[in-house]
This record gives structure tokens, C-alpha cells and sequence, in this order.
């Protein structure tokens, strides 16, 4: 395969890494409805609602949406998998890997390390003593819910932990559902946003604490804060077909009180308006739609800088994680050639910046620090994993043999943003390999000074294994729950090993509900895990919401 060409004064770019994924696919297909309400799954994948036809922008923006192609029908009700098309293997050239496209949007890279690292296996938890808990919440319409006679630990094994609570939803909204994307932990509250509404609830027991009303569907969020629990949300400026998602709110998610409200002013002709991500860093919120990006001030909603006003080639997004920010930007040069720079929160000034080769885009970012990107060639089907250093220069290419699972999170039309399934501590990269129905998957470790594979961690019994979180040299994980077996959150030590168990969710009347949460958000805090939806078909009926386990 031809190399692409080099940008000026940067290390060799690695080819061969052939498409850059597609929409993700779900790893089981779609269970057919349960007798349990709270265990069915949504008849269509919850994608982002597709918008009415819009002008396209004037340069293409950084990432590849291509059309979703989720299950069929008749497949999702015979809980199947779309059909399988041939895999695709690509030679590198200037590196020695090959990459395989995968079934629904995923891909495989190989060739990195000649070792063969041990593979300690999650194993199933030893039982102990404990006492069972009770309590299933149902829905009002806002997702407050009430307490109901079922109990949620019933059938919990020796040795299993509790569910504390669970809160459900009925909501009559439009045809397509409703988004409920937002979920944040701060102190003794869980917040959750349902369409219209933000509600608070205690994380030991689940009541309810506050509800804010807005007057419009909620159409974008962030899971950072400030350090005062500050966040900013977007909602539509309508309830019509014809709404535009531009309006920001601030809210103080520990008092539970509105702040500022402010329309995100255009910065050009072609500022749309389109599905926006937002990230916050320090006092910065930054807004991503469609190629082009703005920031403001938590604060108070001043604008600090955006794409009509940058010096030198015009950024299509910030990506924002960990207190650091980059602009992905667009170069009005022939070839439209894209770069990568580290963006100061406050001024928009750039620090350095990384060329990409010609026709390359940034696909997907699983880290900022250090930066590690997705880029690719989709015409040439090239693509390569990246670390770039402090100076901006290359660092390492990562490459290990395996079918990896690249869903991050966005979607169609929104901006690259930094992946939830993927982690990063000091020098370590963790990604998570392809879940394949009745097959365990397993996390792989990269070394992100020589970017090859350090360890792999099959979760084991046909179960799946997903990054959440790592820090002090640890990686957290879920381990997601069957029918019959509760998930768990492990803990794997940096250098590799064997996983432990931090907490062990019920069997039983439990599992069933917890092993259907489609797409969730999930977070591991202080001993408690919090699993959520992030959408709801909304068709009057009850439908789990948010499900809390712990000690």
C-alpha cells in the first residue's frame, strides 16, 4: 500500500489501518421482551434523532459519520446480529501490522509485540455473608418514581452485594424517544436528566432531592463540572421538528438552582446548530456543532473565543478531558489538510500543533493526556492509532493483534469527543476487544512509550469486560451482567494481574434488569455503581431508568 504523504517536520505516519469505524452495533443484538417491564429493551437502537436536511458546512469537520446501520427489525426481534461481511486485511506498509475491518463498526489491528503476555481471567467472585435489601421505584412521568413491593435483592447469592435502588420513567414523548444522557455524581446526589427535567436523588436510598423543569427537551450535556459542581447544559429553543439546540444553561448541581441562560451566538453562515458537544475545563465550557466551535464562561456566560476569530487554520471542535483541551482544526489549503492542537481554555491560543498527513481526519480520541488519536484516511482506507508527546510531536504508534470495540461517545452529526470505553493512566492505554454474543471479550493494555501490548485480561465465562475509570495504578472495569449473574466492578493493577472484585451486584430478580441496559452510562463512585439509561422510547409505559448497586 502506498504511503500516505508526510507532513512537514513530524515522524513517519504508520498506513494501513483501513476504515475508520462506523456506528457502533449492539454486542448481543436485541433480547426479545421480557415478562419483567423493567428488563425489555427498546425496540429500535437508540440512536440521535435524525435532523431535517441542513446546508452543509464550508470545510468537512474532523471524524467520519457515516449512515447508521443498525440491526433490522425482524433481526432485533429475533435477537440476532446483522449479517457478517468479509473481512477486509490491509498489508501496512512502513509498519508491521495488518488491520481488520469488523462486523458493525469495528476494527482490528495486529503485529505489535512478539510476546505472548499472560491472561489472567475475571473470575466469578467467592460468595460471603450478607444481608439482603429491598425496593423497585416506579415513575410518575418524571422519573421521581415510588417504592413498590418487589424486592430488587431476591435470589442474591452468598457473597453478592445489594442493589440499592432503582428508578423508573414514564414518559409520553415524541415517536423517536426521548434523550436522557445526563448523569452526574456530586456528593451525596446523583443527578439525572429525562427529556425536559434534571432530577436529584440521594445515592444511598434514592429520593428524590430537587427537580429542575425546562421548558424545552434538553439536547446536549457534558459528565464534567467545575469544581463547585457547576455544569453547563443545552436545550432547543422549541419544541417543534424545526427546534434548534442552542440555547445554554448553567446549573449548580449541588444546590439544585438554575444560573445563567444564553442563545450560543452564530460564527458564520454555516453555524447550523447541529447536534453540539460540549466539555468544560476550569471556567471554559466549549461548544462542538458541525465544524465549527465557540467557548464561554461557566460563569457567567461570556464568550471567550471561537472558530470565526482563530488565527491560522479554523477549528471544527474542542475536545476537553482531565482540565486539558485540543482543537481539532480544518486548514483552508488545497487539500483542506486537518491538524491537532493543544488550545489554551481561556485565550484559544495554541501551544503546538500536530500535522496530519493529507485527506487524514481525527476519527476517535481515547486520551488527552497523553494525546492519543484515531486518525484515518477513509478514501484510501488508511488508518493508525497515535501518541503524540508534550511537543506535539509523534510519540509512538499503537498496534496489537485483536478486534477492538470503538464506539466513543457522539454519534451522528456531533463532534469527536473523548471516548467513555476506553482509559488511560500514566503511560498505559486500555481498550476493550469486540463483544461477540456468548463470548468473553477481553481488555488489552498498550505501553504508550513503545505502543505495544503489555497484558490482556479476558473477562471470562463468555462475559464482557469495559473500562471505566483508572487512576493510581489501577483500571477499573465492568463487568457487564448476564440473565443470571449480576455484573461486577474488578480492579486490574497497571502492571497486569489478577483482577479483584470491588463490588459484586446480585443474582436473582436483579439481574435481568441490570444485563438490559442498552448503551448505558455507568459510573463507579465512592463504592457505589450507577447505571443509567441514555435514551427512552418515552410510549407511556414504565421503563428503568437508573439502578444504583453498593455494600
Amino acid at each position: 500500500m502506498t504511503e500516505p504523504p508526510q507532513p512537514p517536520n513530524q515522524p513517519p505516519t504508520p498506513s494501513g489501518y483501513g476504515h475508520l469505524p462506523g456506528p457502533p452495533q449492539p454486542g448481543y443484538g436485541y433480547p426479545q421482551q421480557g415478562e419483567n417491564p423493567y428488563a425489555q429493551q427498546p425496540q429500535q437502537p437508540p440512536t440521535q434523532p435524525m435532523h431535517p436536511m441542513q446546508p452543509a458546512p464550508p470545510v468537512p469537520q474532523q471524524g467520519y459519520f457515516p449512515p447508521p446501520g443498525a440491526p433490522t427489525a425482524a433481526m432485533q426481534q429475533a435477537g440476532g446480529m446483522p449479517p457478517k461481511k468479509k473481512t477486509a486485511v490491509f498489508i501496512a506498509a512502513g509498519v508491521a501490522g495488518v488491520l481488520v475491518l469488523g462486523t458493525g463498526g469495528y476494527f482490528a489491528f495486529a503485529g505489535g509485540s512478539d510476546d505472548d503476555p499472560k491472561k489472567p481471567v475475571a473470575q466469578s467472585s467467592a460468595p460471603a455473608d450478607a444481608k439482603p435489601s429491598t425496593g423497585v421505584d416506579k415513575g410518575d412521568g418524571s422519573g421521581n418514581g415510588s417504592t413498590a413491593g418487589e424486592d430488587l435483592n431476591a435470589g442474591r447469592k452468598q457473597g453478592e452485594d445489594k442493589t440499592l435502588w432503582l428508578k423508573t420513567a414514564k414518559v409520553d414523548g415524541p415517536g423517536m424517544g426521548v434523550e436522557s444522557a445526563g448523569q452526574w455524581i456530586v456528593g451525596d446526589t446523583v443527578v439525572k436528566s429525562v427529556w425536559k427535567n434534571l432530577t436529584a436523588y440521594g445515592v444511598t436510598d434514592g429520593k428524590e432531592k430537587w427537580t429542575l423543569a425546562f421548558p424545552t427537551p434538553i439536547c446536549s450535556v457534558t459528565r464534567q463540572t467545575t469544581a463547585e459542581g457547576k455544569t453547563v447544559v443545552m436545550f432547543k429553543d422549541g419544541d417543534g421538528d424545526s427546534a434548534t439546540c442552542n440555547q445554554m444553561k448553567q446549573v449548580d448541581l449541588k444546590a439544585g438552582k438554575e444560573g445563567w441562560t444564553k442563545e450560543v451566538p452564530k460564527e458564520g453562515l454555516f453555524d447550523i446548530m447541529t447536534s453540539p458537544s460540549l466539555g468544560i475545563t476550569g471556567d471554559t465550557v466549549a461548544v462542538s456543532r458541525s465544524g465549527t466551535a465557540s467557548a464561554f464562561k461557566v460563569s457567567n456566560g461570556d464568550k471567550l473565543f471561537g472558530s470565526a476569530t482563530a488565527e491560522g487554520c479554523k477549528p471544527d471542535s474542542y475536545a476537553v478531558n482531565n482540565g486539558k483541551m485540543i482543537a481539532l482544526s480544518t486548514c483552508y489549503d488545497e487539500d483542506l489538510s486537518g491538524e491537532v492542537s493543544a488550545a489554551d481554555p481561556v485565550t484559544g491560543k495554541k501551544s503546538w500543533t500536530f500535522k496530519l498527513p493529507a485527506k487524514y481526519k481525527v476519527g476517535a480520541i481515547y486520551s488527552l493526556d497523553p494525546v492519543v488519536l484515531d486518525i484515518g484516511n477513509q478514501d484510501k482506507k488508511e488508518r493508525a492509532i497515535v501518541v503524540i508527546g508534550p511537543d506535539g510531536k509523534q510519540r509512538a504508534t499503537v498496534s496489537g493483534e485483536g478486534s477492538f470495540a470503538t464506539e466513543c461517545d457522539g454519534g451522528l452529526f456531533r463532534s469527536v469527543e473523548v471516548c467513555s470505553t476506553t482509559a488511560v493512566d500514566a503511560n498505559t492505554l486500555y481498550m476493550p476487544t469486540v463483544a461477540e454474543s456468548g463470548k468473553a471479550n477481553e481488555i488489552v493494555a498498550f505501553d504508550l512509550g513503545t505502543g505495544k501490548v503489555k497484558w490482556r485480561t479476558p473477562a471470562g465465562d463468555g462475559r464482557t469486560l469495559t473500562p471505566i475509570g483508572a487512576a493510581n495504578g489501577q483500571l477499573l472495569a465492568y463487568r457487564k451482567a448476564t440473565s443470571d449473574q449480576g455484573g461486577e466492578v474488578v480492579s486490574i493493577p497497571a502492571a497486569g494481574g489478577t483482577p479483584t472484585a470491588l463490588l459484586r451486584n446480585p443474582s436473582g430478580t436483579s439481574a435481568p434488569i441490570e444485563s438490559t441496559f442498552y448503551f448505558p452510562k455507568v459510573d463507579y463512585v465512592d463504592g457505589r455503581l450507577f447505571i443509567s439509561q441514555t435514551r427512552l422510547l418515552a410510549k407511556g409505559k414504565e421503563e428503568k431508568l437508573l439502578m444504583v448497586f453498593g455494600k
